[in-house]
């Protein structure tokens, strides 16, 4: 959470560091929670390619992804969501829990995110929310390709 709140210091985004006593874990509990939109919740998905590793951050109202548009996006062969072991290993955090901001991981961004002012997702820990403009996903992190 350090490290996140450093990189966020340094940005030019507006964002809140929501606080929460109930776990948030998935799209609907942020939407419930937060009295939003489903499509303002912003998941951070690990998958898997026969290419490495990445993070997709969909809108929460995208439902099933499709992972062989993904893998035509990214040009490679098999897409599949990493396995919880996997994304504890790759990441240091729990699914469900992954941050929005701040992995070493090459990033694809779901382009529904942006039809919003304020998007809601992981910071790493299940009972605090991170609440920023959508426009820093692009800038703060390794973005390689976006998606609709």
């Amino acid at each position: 959470m350090e490290e996140l709140q450093e990189i966020l210091t340094k940005s030019k985004y507006t964002y809140e560091i929501l606080q929460h006593k109930k776990p948030i874990l998935s799209a609907e509990d942020g939407s419930e929670y937060f009295g939003i939109e489903i499509g303002q919740t912003a998941p951070s998905l690990i998958v898997k390619t026969d290419i490495g590793f990445f993070y997709l951050i969909v809108s929460g109202n995208r439902g099933k992804i499709n992972f062989e548009r993904i893998a035509e996006i990214l040009n490679c062969n098999k897409v599949k969501l990493a396995s919880p072991k996997e994304v504890k290993k790759m990441t240091g955090f729990e699914v469900g829990s992954v941050p929005m901001i701040g992995l070493d991981l090459p990033c694809i961004l779901d382009n529904r995110l942006f039809q919003y002012d304020f998007i809601y997702g992981g910071t790493g820990l299940p009972t605090i929310t991170l609440k920023i403009e959508p426009q820093a996903l692009i800038e703060l992190n390794q973005v390689v390709a976006t998606f609709d």
